[in-house]
């Protein structure tokens, strides 16, 4: 590690689904160079509907978008053509039963303040307004990036796929095997379903071990700097009426007291803030607007099943946030392997890929030469708004991320080490609920028989409880 870089934590966060217009273009009316909505023009941006209308860049408050915009790379190749112009084209295409008010939000942006975590944060710390997702895609290989420097090959869910040993064939070296090589200890955090298990090696005993309930971070680990781990990922709940993960038609503010929650916690202790640099960013943009057109990207590796991986995806929100951060906009042209970048020349791991290695760090953005003092010390999160006007919407688990996990689940019930395959669902957290597996698990869904209910979500809790308590020696 540098001797001049005062960060000894790294806590990454990542959401779900949202453009960088979206959620912190209104910042243009606080940092000055922002390349966010453009408040002040009497022509908004726009794109046209089906129809030829225009759909303009204004204001939303929709706090459930009730429709899941689509996102899958054929979707983002459209939504990108003639300089984005075809965000809410593919909308309307693809989406039955989607009205006017429904194209409005593709193409929406929230009001200054109106986002009480992200909008604290970005007037305080450090906007990164040229990160782009690492892929014009979906979630997954998005993550996929994140956390290994590649998707190797994959650009598509498995929805409905019958290929899954391939789309599941993530086998690659990832960032947590870089941390072992160095004896560096790291650690996930996670509420229901962690979907980083999807990468293989996570599967290796060493790192099933640091896979913990997010009630670990908030209960205990948070309150000692020492022992707090070296690099964290904290993966949030993806199921259940309690979703926080961001992603539609989820409320949007349970969102936001996670991204509190998390800040709070780490600020309340002094020692670990001082210490930490924590990196809040959206996966992917989620089928939502954005006006700044990727640019050319390296590709990883030789692997092309499924694209070339020549250019970034869509632009996402991203704000680092530590007192080693200043408050204001940094244009460097980021991506998620600019994490991956930023980590393997501070703690001097091995190599992650072509585009980890050509990528810019978000070192650059450590410009303070004393911790601040002027942060702010705790955000609050208004209880009403926790309360979702449309709780029916988050009961449903029809996404395309909810049906990558059961086809998860299939791909793990295809897998002749049974041992192994049930200690990975089994991680499931023992606080939450997170898969429906189908009923071909057959018997390595332990053949405890039940149906889906009207008590579904009291079934799904004991169905995790009892993986979980398998896999982790208790049965």
């Amino acid at each position: 590690m540098s001797a001049d870089d005062p960060i000894k934590h790294v806590v990454l966060l990542m959401m779900e689904n949202h453009s960088f217009d979206k959620m912190l273009g209104c910042l243009t009316d606080v940092h000055s160079g922002l390349d966010g909505v453009d408040l002040q023009s009497a022509s908004p941006r726009y794109n046209l509907d089906l129809a030829g209308n225009r759909v303009y860049q204004i204001p939303t408050d929709e706090q459930q978008m009730r429709l899941d915009p689509k996102h899958e790379a054929a979707n983002v190749e459209v939504q990108l053509a003639d300089g984005n112009s075809g965000f809410v084209k593919d909308f309307q295409k693809n989406l039955k039963g989607n009205t006017a008010e429904d194209r409005k939000c593709i193409m929406g942006y929230y009001l200054l303040d109106r986002l009480p975590a992200l909008h604290t944060l970005g007037r305080q710390f450090t906007v990164c307004d040229r990160w782009f997702s690492s892929l014009p895609g979906p979630t997954w290989p998005n993550r996929f990036f994140a956390l290994s420097g590649t998707s190797s090959g994959r650009v598509l869910m498995p929805d409905g796929r019958h290929n899954l040993r391939e789309f599941f064939a993530q086998d690659q070296d990832t960032l947590f095997d870089r941390l072992n090589d160095k004896h560096i200890l790291w650690r996930i955090y996670y509420y229901d379903f962690p979907c980083s298990l999807v990468l293989r090696h996570q599967w290796q005993p060493d790192n099933l071990k640091n896979y913990e309930p997010i009630a670990k971070f908030f209960g205990h680990d948070v309150l000692d700097e020492p022992t707090f781990p070296s690099f964290t990922f904290i993966e949030p709940k993806y199921f259940g009426v309690g979703q926080n993960d961001d992603h539609p038609p989820h409320n949007i503010f349970k969102a936001e007291k996670l991204i509190a929650d998390v800040y709070n916690a780490i600020r309340s202790n002094p020692s670990l803030w001082k210490s930490t640099l924590l990196v809040i960013v959206y996966d992917e943009h989620g089928g939502f607007y954005d006006h700044v057109e990727p640019p050319a990207a390296d590709p990883p590796d030789a692997h092309q099943e499924e694209g070339e991986f020549n250019r970034l995806g869509v632009r996402v929100p991203a704000i680092l946030v530590s007192p080693w951060v200043g408050a204001g906009v940094d244009h460097t042209v980021f991506d998620h392997t600019s994490l991956l970048k930023y980590l393997i020349d501070k703690w001097g791991l091995g190599p992650l890929g072509n585009r980890a290695a050509a990528a810019n760090s978000i070192g650059v953005t450590l410009n303070q030469s004393h911790p601040r003092e002027d942060t702010v010390p705790f955000i609050r999160v208004a209880n009403a708004d926790l309360i979702s006007a449309r709780p029916e919407l988050e009961k449903a688990e029809s996404s395309i991320h909810h049906k990558a996990i059961f086809a998860f689940g299939d791909y793990l019930a295809e897998q002749k080490d049974a041992v192994a395959a049930a200690a990975i669902r089994g991680l499931a957290s023992q606080a939450g609920s997170w898969v429906k597996f189908k009923t071909t698990c057959g018997k390595l869904m332990l053949r405890w028989g039940t149906t889906l209910t009207g008590d579904f979500e009291r079934i799904r809790v004991q169905r995790v409880k009892k993986i979980s308590d398998i896999a982790l020696g208790k049965q």
